[in-house]
C-alpha cells in the first residue's frame, strides 16, 4: 500500500529566528539537488503545550498539516498528526525510559507501527555528557517487520538541516515531515 502523500526523499532546513524555530521543508529532485518548497512550518518555544502547523508557503494562508501535543508539560505524551481537515493520520512520541542514553521515538501511521532510534551509540553519548555542537545525528526508523520506514539525518552545518529518506511507500510525506521536525525541535529541550 503506498500513502496517500508519498516522497522518498526531501530536506528540512531551520531557519533562525528569536522567539521561535522556523522550518522550510523542500522535495529532493532526482539528482539530488533540492527541488520545489513542499511546506512551512514554525514553532513557538518554549509552549506549555506543542503545536507545529505546516503552511503551503510564507504567506500562511494554507494550513496543509500540523502535529500536536495530547498534553500540556507531559513529555512522555506523544503527538497526534492531523492532514489539512484535522484527520489524525499519524503519531509519534518520545521513549524516556529507553531515551536515558540513546534517543528513541515511536511511529504510527495508516499501515505501520515503528521504532526510531540515534544510529550512533557513540554519538548519543557524546550529546548527553559533552557539549558539542554541530554533530551529524543520524536516526533510523524500522518497522514492526524490521524494514527500514525512514531515516532522518543531521548534516555537519550551522544552523540545522536534514535529510529525510523514506524507503518505505506506506510512510506519508506529512506523517515523515512531522517526525523530522519534531526530532529536532524536541531534541533541542
Amino acid at each position: 500500500m503506498t500513502a496517500q502523500m508519498y516522497v522518498p526523499r526531501f530536506y528540512v532546513r531551520q531557519k533562525f529566528a528569536m522567539t521561535t524555530n522556523r522550518y522550510e521543508i523542500v522535495a529532493a529532485n532526482p539528482d539530488g539537488s533540492e527541488g520545489p518548497l513542499m511546506a512551512v512550518a514554525q514553532q513557538k518555544r518554549l509552549a506549555f503545550k506543542e503545536e507545529v502547523t505546516f503552511y503551503t508557503d510564507d504567506s500562511k494562508s494554507r494550513a496543509v498539516f500540523s502535529f500536536k501535543a495530547r498534553k500540556k508539560l507531559d513529555l512522555n505524551a506523544g503527538y497526534d498528526i492531523f492532514d489539512e481537515q484535522r484527520n489524525q493520520i499519524g503519531f509519534f512520541k518520545k521513549d524516556f525510559g529507553a531515551s536515558l542514553l540513546r534517543s528513541t521515538y515511536h511511529v504510527e501511521g495508516p499501515g505501520f507501527t515503528g521504532t526510531g532510534q540515534e544510529r550512533s551509540f557513540g554519538v548519543a553519548l557524546l550529546r548527553r555528557f559533552m557539549d558539542i555542537p554541530f554533530l551529524t545525528i543520524h536516526f533510523d526508523f524500522t518497522s514492526a517487520e524490521g524494514g527500514l520506514l525512514m531515516s532522518s539525518e543531521r548534516q555537519f552545518k550551522l544552523r540545522d538541516r536534514y535529510t529525510v529518506d523514506v524507503p518505505d511507500q506506506r510512510v506519508d510525506f506529512r506523517v515523515a515531515a512531522a517526525l523530522a521536525v519534531g526530532l529536532d525541535a524536541l531534541m533541542q529541550r
